[in-house]
């Protein structure tokens, strides 16, 4: 090496040598990462979930059908998973699950070890400019949905109120969690849009909450799903009645209970209730982050269907008191890809409904 290549290098100006030092690590970060992956690709489904443990993430406080069904799936999904990891629930409640929701799109890991239940609503934030939505909702791994509970909304013998039409002339005090969750979303919506008069105490963790401060007398009733309702100690003896179901169309289970989408008068409004409405059709969306492995996707989309058909977890679902009515990831995309082509004007009047 002559003196001239030693000056160059001794003389070259120091950021321009830690970039070079900072361009090889990355290189070697890169090099690391792919053949990570490529081992990734090579190793089965059933090798990669043996010995692994996957969580079931749920979006909701405990007690409630949401945490109900997801511990259900938690108990008999392994078993049915290649490898037979073990399967933990955890509860995540946040803004009516949206916390969980950016949680598993954004930060939790993308090696098919994290599922999360979110709310039926949550797919349809961004369509209708949610705050602190961190996701695309069309870019989810839907594993499917073991229900499509009803939402109603339930009051008490002696409220002010006796049919869906009172409503529109009286006050009915409801109970919600809180901020996008639907005991809050759905009086909030139809309020605005219809007119209905529906005032909100807020602040109750979950929908056992809100049934019994029903019972207490803090509040007239409150907007929850079918199965919830069913399971209350003042329904089941007759202290309280469905005022009305949101449904596009009515649950067999319930069939004299009034639609709330008769309240809806113009074109524009019945337009705008339907395309809300969208979300009862999703049910209750299991979801994995975008990145995961396809055929770990298929393989918990395939357990988690082989479990809702099992007769140990059907016999397990009826003691829970809750229905199985399966919706498949593609409907549930179906449903997404459909409301999110809705007319312009159409979308305009739901978010104005949402108050955004």
């Amino acid at each position: 090496m002559d003196h001239g290549t030693v000056f160059m290098r001794a003389t070259q100006p120091k950021e321009t040598r830690m970039n070079r030092v900072r361009l090889a690590g990355l290189i070697a970060s890169a090099a690391i990462t792919l053949s990570s992956l490529a081992a990734q690709a090579q190793q089965s489904v059933e090798d990669f979930y043996k010995g692994h443990t996957i969580t079931m993430m749920i979006g909701y406080g405990a007690g409630g059908t949401d945490d109900v069904w997801a511990r259900l799936i938690t108990k008999h999904i392994g078993r049915f998973i290649p490898g037979k990891p073990t399967v933990v629930a955890t509860n995540v409640p946040g803004a009516g699950s949206l916390l969980l929701a950016n949680q598993v799109y954004n930060t939790q890991p993308k090696d098919g070890t994290v599922i999360g239940l979110i709310n039926r609503g949550v797919p349809f934030e961004p369509l209708f400019g949610g705050n602190g939505t961190r996701f695309d909702p069309q870019k989810f791994n839907y594993i499917g949905s073991p229900d499509r509970d009803t939402l109603v909304c339930a009051a008490r013998t002696d409220a002010p109120v006796k049919k869906v039409e009172d409503l529109l002339t009286t006050e009915f005090i409801v109970g919600s969690t809180g901020s996008g969750a639907d005991s809050q979303t759905y009086p909030e919506f139809l309020s605005n849009l219809l007119g209905v008069k529906m005032k909100l105490v807020q602040g109750y963790p979950g929908s056992r909450d809100i049934l019994l401060a029903t019972e207490r007398g803090e509040v007239q009733g409150g907007c929850v799903s079918y199965d919830t309702i069913a399971r209350d100690v003042m329904f089941r003896e007759k202290r309280t009645f469905l005022l009305f179901q949101t449904a596009l169309k009515p649950d067999v289970r319930i069939p004299d209970a009034p639609m709330i989408t008769q309240l809806a008068k113009t074109d524009e409004e019945k337009a705008t209730l339907r395309l809300f409405l969208q979300r009862t059709l999703v049910g209750r969306p299991f979801v994995m982050a975008p990145g995961v492995p396809a055929d770990r996707v298929e393989a918990i989309r395939t357990a988690f269907k082989a479990a809702l058909d099992d007769p140990s977890f059907q016999e397990d679902a009826k003691q829970a008191g809750v229905n199985i009515f399966y919706v498949s990831p593609a409907e549930i995309s179906q449903i997404l890809t459909e409301a999110y082509a809705a007319p312009a004007d159409i979308v305009a009047r739901a978010k104005k409904a949402f108050g955004r």
